[in-house]
């Protein structure tokens, strides 16, 4: 059965602003072309966890059309101590506002403060910008 999506229960996690340093292209690969992104650092805030972005890296495959191919992995640490991994992928495409970034990220953790993150499919909304990357991550309910 068909979930509106108007009214699909999501749950706000926390917003996300990472850092990124010059791009890596690698054209004409058997995949297409390659484009590789250090995350080099950044901040993430919400109700239940808040602390910065320490370290990662995003993998895009350019398509032929005018879409990417997200791949991302990236360290967050929170302000009291825990360490979180997050991976995602994801499509980044044209949008009304410019590029937009439609992902799905999951989380790993042995903090047991963040245990509950473990068994948590999110959403994650971005958009790039000059030296950087906003996302806003929600939780699927």
């Amino acid at each position: 059965m068909p979930v509106d999506v108007s009214s699909l229960p999501v749950e706000f996690l926390f917003s996300v602003h990472a850092l990124v340093g010059k791009p890596v292209v690698i054209p004409g690969g058997p995949a297409g072309t390659r484009v590789v992104v250090a995350i080099t650092g950044g901040t993430f805030e919400g109700p239940k966890a808040k602390g910065t972005v320490e370290m990662g890296g995003d993998w895009l495959t350019m398509r032929p059309a005018v879409s990417a191919h997200l791949d991302v992995r990236i360290l967050l640490t929170t302000g009291d101590g825990a360490s979180i991994h997050m991976a995602y992928e994801g499509i980044m495409a044209p949008g009304e506002e410019g590029p937009r970034i439609i992902a799905a990220p999951l989380f790993q953790t042995g903090d047991e403060r963040y245990a509950w993150l473990n068994d948590v499919q999110a959403i994650s909304i971005g958009k790039p910008g000059t030296g950087c990357v906003d996302y806003e991550v929600y939780r699927v309910i």
